[in-house]
């Protein structure tokens, strides 16, 4: 989830507006309990350090300057509070039994509520055999990969520079791969390991994660994995946020003080009192599963019984943020005539959006490419823009074809890729075919793609997008500006003005040429032709915030 399409909300809130705060409160109150629920797995202490990281963050929301650092401004407190309440536990003692019985394990509460399999289950797990530093980095790793977090974000939250960072989270990977191992042994049957652990008492803890790794690196039994270790960073992607406990409560009235209490209470740290008005006085909001209920009491009121949400590529995609509005295929304007009498027009461009395809027989010629009219496209960076970082942006002109040639870059760094976004649109943008021999997911060696491979990690693509080629060919007639938004994944674009020559060329260069398969022709030649998934004709702060399929 991204802070620029919560700038107005966060305003909102600052000014005293209590729906404003309510959907502030909705809308990150999961990351944060994901955050504390990790890096202390389920300890008994993760709802008071939630509910302290809520009430420090609302206490002082009127001292935030820039909206647009929420995101991290939040984690940092989150991380504060963590590291706060280790120094304050100064003699760390095995919990008591009726503790341990009423503090949920949160890597249970994962696999649970998440329905993990395999090795998505066996990587939740792992975090129980983490010392409590490393899971403290992990619950920032874990939002990283899935693009959630920037690395200098995590950087700044676990209070380290970017260098430091990166050997920390390389060290963390063989420490999660180690504990991965422990967990896939414990569900083995090595007789061997069964008389090891006839003593153990079946709590994890940093003398029994060293001898069990000794014996899985002794045993060949337990050693022998019988399949491909998929890479964590590549499975901890696809596990979504955990949905908030039922019965959950977070009291926003200041730990319970009174109004006129909790009034004075902020009134003497500078915020806004007009805002503590509004969090005092009894109301009801329903919203999103939760209800904040009088004296600013935050309850999940989800039943018990509901089903858990789907595994999905991105950790926020139905737990922490707004739903982009959507263009479905049931939802697209009927082509068909109207049995009213006086039918309406219905304008066709941008009702047909890229929808996910699969790829055609490699042997398979392309369709014919309509020649759409040229008289040239003009870019701010002259023939060839060369893109690779966050936020580099070229701005296309005029009437014809563009290249788009994407590289993927998983031995930089895998995880989840953020699209790149069309913006600004005036005029029509249209995906008319996609070439360069291959999809970045063909196969480049037995078990590697271009997408990524065992030893380097795979880059994984948002829920429902597209996989893209190597050469992906678009018709503009007007202006767009076309952003990198890299964030997570490592990839890198270069755009070059085109031709239909060139692109026709392309799509029919073919396995008996040496490529991997032909091109694929999108374009029908008329107005019904596809959209790119992430364009619209707006001009937002951040371009990464576009609906994946918007209206254009």
């Amino acid at each position: 989830m991204d802070t620029r399409q919560w700038r107005d909300t966060i305003a909102a809130a600052q000014a005293g507006d209590r729906q404003a705060l309510d959907d502030l409160v909705a809308g990150w109150l999961p990351l944060v309990y994901n955050i504390v629920g990790r890096a202390l797995n389920g300890h008994a202490d993760v709802d008071d350090v939630v509910q302290e990281t809520m009430l420090r963050a609302v206490d002082n929301l009127g001292s935030l300057r820039d909206p647009d650092s929420f995101r991290s401004w939040l984690v940092a407190i989150a991380m504060r509070q963590i590291r706060d309440r280790a120094r304050r536990r100064t003699a760390p003692a095995p919990l008591e039994e009726a503790t341990a019985s009423d503090a949920a394990d949160f890597a249970e509460l994962t696999v649970l509520r998440l329905q993990l399999e395999g090795q998505r289950r066996e990587v939740a797990e792992a975090v129980r055999w983490l010392d409590d530093e490393d899971r403290q980095l992990l619950s920032l790793w874990w939002l990283e990969v899935a693009g959630e977090l920037t690395r200098r974000e995590l950087a700044a939250a676990a209070g380290i520079n970017r260098q430091h960072a990166a050997v920390r989270v390389q060290r963390l990977k063989e420490r999660v791969e180690t504990a991965r191992g422990i967990v896939r042994a414990l569900d083995g049957a090595c007789p061997d390991l069964r008389e090891l652990t006839g003593r153990w008492n079946g709590r994890p803890d940093s003398v029994w994660r060293k001898r069990l790794a000794r014996h899985i690196r002794g045993c060949g039994y337990c050693g022998d994995t019988r399949e491909a270790v998929v890479p964590a960073e590549r499975l901890l992607v696809g596990i979504a946020l955990v949905p908030l406990p039922v019965g959950f409560t977070l009291s926003l009235a200041f730990g319970g003080k009174t109004a006129a209490a909790a009034t004075a209470a902020a009134t003497s740290v500078g915020w806004s009192a007009k805002a503590m008005a509004a969090l005092t006085q009894p109301f009801v909001a329903v919203t999103a599963g939760a209800t904040i209920v009088a004296g600013g009491a935050y309850v999940v009121t989800q039943p018990s019984d509901s089903p858990p949400p789907r595994v999905v590529t991105g950790p926020t995609a139905a737990s922490t943020a707004r739903p982009p509005v959507t263009i479905s295929p049931s939802a697209t304007p009927s082509l068909s005539p109207s049995p009213s009498p006086t039918p309406k027009k219905v304008d066709l461009y941008g009702t047909v959006v890229d929808a996910v395809d699969r790829a055609p027989d490699p042997d398979a010629r392309p369709a014919a490419l309509p020649h759409r009219p040229e008289s040239g496209i003009t870019s701010t960076s002259g023939a060839k823009a060369v893109m690779q970082h966050r936020g580099e942006t070229v701005t296309l002109s005029g009437q014809g074809y563009v290249l788009v040639r994407w590289q993927i870059a998983p031995q930089d760094r895998p995880g989840g890729l953020t699209m790149p976004t069309w913006t600004g649109l005036k005029g029509r943008l249209f995906h008319v075919a996609s070439g360069g021999g291959r999809r970045m997911d063909d196969a480049t060696g037995p078990d590697t793609t271009g997408m990524g491979g065992p030893d380097t990690g795979y880059t994984v693509l948002p829920n429902g997008t597209q996989q893209m080629w190597q050469n992906e060919y678009f018709y503009l007639d007007g202006s767009v500006d076309l952003t990198v938004n890299e964030r997570g994944a490592s990839y890198g674009l270069t755009v070059f003005p085109s031709s239909w020559e060139a692109a026709d060329r392309d799509v029919n260069y073919g396995p008996p040429q040496g490529a991997v398969r032909y091109g694929l022709v999108r374009d029908n030649g008329k107005d019904t032709a596809p959209v790119p998934q992430y364009v619209t004709r707006e001009s937002p702060a951040d371009p990464a915030t576009v609906s994946q399929r918007s209206r254009v």
